[in-house]
């Protein structure tokens, strides 16, 4: 078993945080920063999105989807900044 910052769940706790800190950063830019190129570059969004996946175990079916992850420059950011706090601090 992997042990040390470089295990899977390190990471991923890193761009949950990230995701989070740059989406409430990109809502609060989006909400106080008057329209300007300034707001368009850093509040736009990609959002890739999977689905819907249906699945069908013949007693049970369901559907799931679609699922998106809105994408932003901040919340690039926000996954930087989350991960250099997290090396600092483990």
């Amino acid at each position: 078993m992997a042990t040390g910052p470089h295990r899977p769940g390190f990471h991923l706790g890193v761009l949950i945080a990230g995701f989070i800190l740059g989406g409430f950063v990109t809502a609060l830019l989006d909400k106080f920063l008057p329209d300007s190129t300034f707001k368009q570059v850093f509040v736009s969004t990609w959002t890739p999105t999977v689905g819907p996946v249906s699945v069908d175990l013949l007693v049970v079916n369901f559907t799931v989807g679609p699922v998106g992850l809105a994408v932003s420059v901040l919340s690039i950011v926000g996954v930087i900044i989350a991960y250099f706090v997290a090396r600092s601090l483990f």
